[in-house]
């Protein structure tokens, strides 16, 4: 931590050069801003002195709109219009959602409303009209930059934005549309365990292998981090992005569902017990039981005792779930538990007493918990903010962030051909060459997709284009260089450029909606559970577009040289081909490849005679002092 900064004579800042910048967290259940002064990372308060603003808005029918407390205290009276965890929603379509059918809003798609946020994306209808999760994450950021500018007494020259390490690129997109709205100008999107690392890091001159645990309202990750001599390297990222602190709550809520036998109850009660829960949750971080007392919409009353270990019995089967992430993040970071300095708890969630004892077990060392869980984004946010903006010297640490899931193009066969592999430090621009399937091809189609399996049906689409103007060719002759390049916010944009013209065509993938949460998190577990099918159906693919190569080339030859064949001869190939064609119609790799060496194999005798042939038509009418030997 720095207590004292000395510049050269004439080299330092003069204070009225210092340029505002804030870190923003702009999380599911509570949001903050912070800033860097005097060479420290603080949090900045309300006027009521309050540091977390709830990630809450309401719409009012006169236009007004509320956010933070006053909408929070509104939630249970008027649960359609005030909206609560819309990051959940952030660059989701409405089918993304899945069930709404014991949602208190109204969702309506874009495409009825010609907002222009894009087929697909989700909007919520409210007395105010038809808002979409970006205009409702634009009121929270506008009130954190308007705290910001009090606070500072000054216009912000722009902010970091933290987002959770698993966001895709149309959520991250939308994200910054959102600033934009409320009136920011983000620096730099920032995953939310690399903010964590970096508070820690700086602020304790930390060096070594550390994890960031991060459990929020609605998602979890997991970071495993290297800090050395200022530079903060992500080794692995992973996680569960369908599990959070409103699982917990929930978990609650259904005990309280069963334990008093209650029928299916409306929107309003379910918002009023789903409150009651997280109160408790709260409770029982630090005390042994609390009470859960509710008036229902029918009268009923509600009056129920939970004690701390029944409910750590109740969550014991969530609280598993994030160890998995944590195996598989160390596996991809090549280190074992033992192997880890420190592990940061990141998110409120992380104040559960069970959550705390299975992270210390499960690494045989207690926790790191001398910052602040709720804020410690935040101030690791505004760190980066303050080098972005020119007031530290960027040479002083240097921050080298990953890729979430792998990048790639469709390759023939429906195969996926990964060109940006998942935890990839990025920016990066990685490059791979491809050619032409068939003769004269002059046109080539570029399938982006996001995932780790091998087939592209089992991957994302995240856009398509063309290369056109290829020049007419054999197969296998041009060289085609198609290139990504991830920004440091994780945004792609994808080229493609035939070597020998200079023909080139490119493509800034921005989908309408992306990824859900859970999208992301079963691609991972995916790959793993589906390894040997995937690598079995690629074996297959793979082998059957050899076949079909080989059954165009030799179909071409006969129709060429067919004359250089007996009919006995003739019918011993057409037999081989037909044999190959009938292995196609089948699932068996092997088979298909011994069809297809059991074709090479008949042919090759043609293929000897058709090479004497062409030397022989090359040769005829040239004496042999003609030729240059």
């Amino acid at each position: 931590m720095a207590l004292l900064q000395i510049s050269e004579p004439g080299l330092s800042t003069l204070p009225h050069q210092h340029r505002l910048a804030v870190g923003i967290d702009l999380g599911t259940t509570n949001s903050l801003v912070a800033t860097v002064r005097n060479g420290i990372s603080v949090v900045l308060n309300d006027a009521d002195g309050r540091a977390l603003l709830p990630s809450v808005v309401r719409y009012l029918p006169d236009g007004e709109v509320q956010v933070g407390e006053g909408a929070q205290v509104a939630q249970n009276e008027d649960p359609a219009n005030t909206i609560v965890s819309v990051k959940r929603f952030m660059g989701r379509g409405l089918r993304d959602i899945g069930d709404v059918s014991g949602s208190p809003y109204r969702f309506v798609d874009s495409a009825s409303t010609g907002s222009g946020q894009g087929p697909g994306m989700v909007q919520l209808r409210t007395v105010a009209g038809v808002k979409s999760p970006v205009e409702v994450s634009a009121e929270i950021l506008k009130q954190l930059r308007l705290r910001a500018e009090a606070a500072l007494g000054g216009e912000l020259v722009g902010a970091v934005i933290t987002v959770p390490a698993y966001f895709d690129d149309a959520q991250r997109q939308a994200t910054k549309d959102a600033a934009k709205l409320a009136g920011l100008n983000v620096l730099r999107l920032l995953n939310e365990p690399t903010a964590a690392a970096i508070a820690y890091g700086l602020d304790n001159a930390s060096e070594g292998v550390y994890a960031v645990y991060d459990l929020g309202g609605g998602t979890f990750d997991i970071s495993i981090l290297r800090l050395s001599r200022g530079v903060f390297e992500v080794l692995a990222a992973n996680g569960d992005s369908a599990l959070g602190g409103d699982d917990f709550d929930h978990r609650i809520y259904c005990w309280v569902l069963e334990k008093n036998n209650l029928p299916p109850l409306g929107a309003h009660d379910i918002r009023l017990l789903l409150t009651r829960a997280r109160a408790a949750k709260e409770e029982l971080s630090d005390h042994a039981e609390t009470r859960i007392t509710a008036v229902l919409s029918s009268g009923e009353v509600i009056d129920n005792v939970l004690t701390q270990h029944d409910f750590h019995e109740m969550s014991r089967n969530l609280v598993a779930r994030t160890m998995q992430p944590l195996r598989r993040a160390l596996r991809d970071a090549g280190l074992k538990a033992d192997e880890i300095k420190g592990v940061v708890m990141v998110g409120g969630a992380t104040r559960m007493p069970q959550v705390q004892h299975a992270v210390a077990e499960f690494f045989q060392q207690a926790p790191l918990t001398n910052l602040d869980p709720d804020k410690v984004v935040a101030l690791g946010a505004a760190i980066q903010a303050n080098v972005l903006a020119g007031n530290r010297s960027g040479d002083d640490w240097l921050l080298l962030d990953v890729i979430p899931l792998s990048l790639g193009i469709e390759i023939m066969g429906g195969l996926t051909e990964k060109i940006v592999p998942r935890n990839s430090t990025i920016p990066t621009a990685r490059a791979q060459e491809f050619t032409t399937f068939r003769d004269g091809q002059t046109t080539l189609s570029v399938h982006v997709v996001q995932g780790e399996r091998e087939l592209v049906a089992d991957c994302r689409s995240l856009a398509r284009f063309e290369l056109r103007g290829i020049p007419p060719m054999v197969a296998g002759a041009a060289r085609i260089r198609v290139t990504f390049q991830v920004d440091a916010d994780g945004l792609l944009s994808v080229s493609a450029r035939e070597m020998t013209s200079g023909v080139e065509a490119s493509v800034v993938v921005k989908p309408s909606y992306g990824l859900s949460d859970d999208e992301i998190s079963r691609m991972l577990q995916d790959s793993f559970s589906h390894a040997e099918a995937d690598m079995r159906a690629r074996a297959l693919s793979e082998a059957k577009v050899e076949a079909e190569r080989l059954l165009e080339a030799v179909a071409a030859a006969l129709a060429e040289d067919g004359g250089l064949l007996s009919a006995q001869e003739r019918a011993a190939v057409d037999a081989r081909m037909d044999a190959l064609r009938a292995r196609l119609a089948g699932d068996a790799a092997s088979a298909v490849k011994m069809a297809t060496d059991g074709l090479n194999l008949a042919t090759a005798q043609f293929a000897a005679r058709r090479m004497d042939a062409s030397v022989k038509r090359a040769l005829t009418g040239h004496r042999l002092d003609e030729l240059d030997v």
